[in-house]
């Protein structure tokens, strides 16, 4: 089977593309094929090789059997209405081709009203996969029936590295409305140098994160949008503390413990679903810098338990009873 895949891949957001990449992993090694709508086709094709057409190109819907809309974050619009509606127009529009769509391992939220109205409408009949407790929650005020998945980067496999107990991976997100969590990391990496730690800051969307430099001016910084570069770099961490999400998930994946400071629902949702320490922005500094100097990690059963559900969603997405066992990684 051919199985499309459509998200907000193609822009050099690393979260983003861990996503693609753990989906393409899984198809292929089921048997099945995969295409990818892509912000940029030819970046897609060449990170990830897969056959990728551009997301704004209606009649790529026809050259997949079914459809994965996601995961990621993207059934909201806080950020953009018009983000919303691109993926609700998406679904529609491959549903009117007659092709099987599933709402692939994504939060919900936040919605505005007339937000909620229209994932309602849309979504109404449509196989919906949810990667954590609290959208289930949300689906179910909507009137949606849901399932409980988890995000598919869970199931990256980190690569050999030896683990670096004295290096603390900090990840911070740029925007307006983050600047006070910027600040909140920075007092953090500054306390963990005075206590012989080093530092590294990792920003994930290369371009879209550069204003954040500005701050860390004294710290070593990395900038990659490639997810296994992310993931080589969280493996190789004593500790990691972030404000993304895919941080976190790609700490999880390599069996490094973390710590978030959440400035999203999405981020709240998997601190507590894995148990992970997690403060809400404005965040304390020194709270943050103590729980990587003690190695305060999450329930590692809880993440086994993730990554679990994540395996279990492409069995319901697919339509497939037995699942293809995999080698763990660390964690």
């Amino acid at each position: 089977m051919v199985v499309g895949v459509a998200g907000y891949y193609g822009f050099k957001n690393a979260g983003d593309e861990a996503i693609l990449e753990a989906i393409l992993r899984e198809l292929r090694a089921r048997g099945h094929g995969a295409v990818v709508l892509s912000g940029n086709p030819a970046l897609t094709r060449q990170e990830h090789g897969a056959p990728a057409y551009h997301r704004l190109n209606p009649l790529a819907l026809l050259k997949a059997e079914l459809w994965l809309l996601g995961g990621g974050g993207l059934l909201q619009d806080f950020t953009s209405r018009l983000s919303l509606q691109y993926y609700l127009s998406l679904l529609r529009l491959a549903r009117l081709f007659r092709k099987r769509v599933v709402v692939f391992n994504q939060s919900l939220g936040p919605l505005s009203p007339w937000g909620e109205r229209q994932v309602a409408r849309a979504l109404k009949g449509v196989p919906l996969l949810l990667r954590d407790q609290d959208s289930l929650a949300y689906a179910e005020r909507l009137g949606l029936k849901a399932e409980l998945g988890a995000d598919p980067a869970l199931l990256l496999t980190p690569p050999p590295v030896a683990r670096e107990e004295g290096l603390v991976l900090v990840i911070p997100r740029a925007g307006e409305a983050y600047r006070e969590g910027v600040k909140t990391l920075y007092a953090a990496a500054n306390h963990l140098l005075h206590e012989g730690r080093q530092v590294l800051v990792l920003l994930m969307q290369p371009g879209y994160d550069d204003e954040v430099a500005e701050v860390f001016l004294h710290h070593r910084i990395e900038r990659t949008g490639d997810p296994r570069r992310v993931l080589y770099l969280a493996a190789q961490a004593g500790y990691v503390i972030s404000m993304r999400l895919h941080g976190l998930i790609l700490a999880a994946a390599a069996g490094t413990p973390f710590a978030a400071l959440s400035y999203d629902p999405k981020v709240a949702a998997f601190a507590k679903e894995t148990g992970a320490y997690h403060q809400e922005l404005p965040g304390d500094p020194l709270l943050l810098a103590k729980a990587a100097l003690y190695g305060r990690g999450p329930d590692w059963d809880k993440v086994a338990h993730l990554k679990e559900r994540a395996r279990r969603s492409f069995d319901l997405a697919l339509g497939e009873a037995h699942p293809v066992k995999r080698p763990s990684g660390r964690g």
